[in-house]
């Protein structure tokens, strides 16, 4: 991994930052390389179970570097149509461990559709946001697909189709973040919940977001069946068996994620 995005281990929690501030983190080929890196590191760590997405300097990420260029989505075999088809940190893949994204000031472009694919969105009271890729004549695909199931139907085609920015606080209100902080808690803030999040056996919060997350496009009855298979599978792991031994015992679990 490069120094373009960073990925630091607390604990079990794990920190991604966007770390070109010279450039407003503007996305380029080495970032966009880097941040796949991070977040695959997150996915297949056995030790990381949450992770807080956050930006160094006075920007989140203000989206494609048009100047150095995007870049490719990152190496992967075969051809264009054998590539994956989540290819890329932004677009969001199966990850079902908890993220958090403390946004701590501009979040344009790339650096949003990043921050609709997260649990929680925590944001500094300077934060902006917006989807500038009308005004560039190039259509920001996974925020089209993303955003209208987060908010109400006329909110996120403001944001989609006239590539205005809003703050924070439009921000909460339209329900794009979940709480707006002061800029100098932000971190702070993050990494409270990310504690919080690890009194909960992070099996059962897996399960439970795979669950929110595939039952979406589901009829329901296929739902059901599929969370009492996952229920079947989930009962039979040790962080089952110690949260039944904890409560029995009127004790703190001790989660092994395993």
């Amino acid at each position: 991994m490069g120094d373009a995005a960073t990925f630091q281990l607390d604990g079990h929690v794990a920190t991604i930052t966007y770390n070109r501030p010279d450039a407003l983190n503007a996305i380029n080929g080495e970032m966009r390389r880097d941040l796949n890196d991070a977040f695959s590191r997150f996915r297949d760590d056995e030790d990381a179970w949450v992770a807080i997405v956050t930006g160094s300097g006075r920007a989140f990420c203000v989206g494609a570097d048009l100047r150095d260029g995007v870049g490719s989505a990152g190496e992967f075999a075969g051809t264009f149509w054998e590539k994956p088809t989540l290819n890329s940190f932004e677009s969001g893949w199966e990850i079902f461990k908890p993220v958090i994204a403390a946004v701590n000031g501009y979040c344009l472009g790339y650096g949003l559709t990043l921050v609709t694919w997260c649990d929680f969105v925590l944001a500094s009271d300077r934060a902006e946001f917006g989807l500038p890729e009308a005004r560039l004549g190039v259509p920001a695909i996974v925020a089209a697909m993303r955003l209208p199931q987060r908010l109400n139907w006329a909110d996120a085609m403001e944001l989609l189709l006239t590539g205005e920015r809003i703050d924070a606080e439009r921000a909460q209100a339209v329900g794009l973040v979940w709480r707006v902080v002061p800029h100098d808690t932000l971190l702070d803030e993050a990494h409270a919940l990310a504690q919080r999040l690890l009194g909960g056996s992070p099996v059962a919060q897996r399960v439970m977001k795979e669950m929110a997350m595939r039952t979406r496009h589901m009829a329901t009855l296929e739902a059901i069946r599929f969370g009492e298979t996952m229920r079947q599978v989930a009962s039979a792991t040790e962080d089952a068996a110690e949260g039944r031994q904890a409560a029995a015992e009127r004790r703190p679990p001790g989660w092994t994620g395993r």
